[in-house]
């Protein structure tokens, strides 16, 4: 489960990055005050996703993790997007992604055994970065509407998505486990496959509200995340791990 902590944040960094290009590509086409705060906001968010994760991925890399490659090939292929997609493409792309992020967020907020063990500092990232996916989960979706964006689009888009990025996720987590000399045990993969499954699972419950998405009146909203943040907010208020971060703020 570290593996497949870490080859999710190698995503990040070039990710953020590319989600934050797209919504501002689009920002002419806010009118509506509020959602052009909450664009703001977004970028701020994400900007600072993008940097703690640079961070961790340099920790990783300093251990001998496979980082800088595998950023290397995610930069790549987002490159690629930017160069080849049309901009509402792009934004349509975020949209995805975000619904991925925040329903792994969900995930990650609605069930502490999925970090239980760890260390404090990074399951407090892991879950303040879960928090602030699904404090903007709507951000891009909005944009993307206002900007004149329809159905089919994001429906298709979401299908190639869908495909590209779990095949990435794969990619990562062999590397990774490689790296630690595990990646050829079929019990760390049966381990990995039963926690993320099975005990204490939480994958196999993400396919309804991501099969959501495909629905024509779908919004990010539909899914209530709200009580999870407020406890959140909670433990981020009492938790010695976020004291840094309070001092900071």
């Amino acid at each position: 489960m570290t593996a497949f902590l870490d080859g999710l944040s190698v995503f990040f960094p070039a990710g953020e990055r590319f989600f934050v290009s797209s919504v501002r590509a689009h920002q002419d086409c806010v009118r509506d005050p509020t959602l052009a705060q909450q664009v703001r906001a977004f970028c701020g968010q994400e900007g600072v996703h993008s940097r703690e994760h640079a961070r961790y991925n340099a920790h990783l890399a300093a251990q001998g993790f496979p980082v800088d490659e595998l950023e290397a090939r995610v930069k790549t292929l987002l490159d690629g997007v930017t160069r080849r997609a049309p901009a509402l493409n792009q934004l349509a792309v975020t949209c995805a992604l975000e619904h991925f992020t925040a329903l792994m967020g969900h995930m990650l907020l609605g069930d502490s055994r999925l970090l239980e063990g760890a260390d404090p500092k990074m399951a407090a990232l892991w879950r303040w970065h879960a928090a602030e996916e699904n404090e903007h989960k709507t951000v891009a979706f909005d944009v993307y509407r206002a900007a004149g964006g329809g159905y089919l689009r994001r429906a298709v888009v979401m299908i190639g998505a869908t495909i590209i990025f779990w095949t990435k996720v794969y990619e990562h987590q062999v590397a990774m486990m490689r790296a630690d000399g595990i990646d050829r045990s079929w019990d760390e993969w049966r381990a990995l496959g039963r926690f993320l499954f099975i005990d204490p699972g939480g994958m196999g419950r993400l396919l309804r509200p991501y099969l959501q998405y495909f629905r024509p009146s779908f919004h990010p909203s539909d899914i209530d995340t709200e009580a999870l943040l407020d406890d959140w907010k909670h433990e981020f208020d009492a938790s010695p791990a976020y004291a840094e971060t309070r001092a900071a703020s």
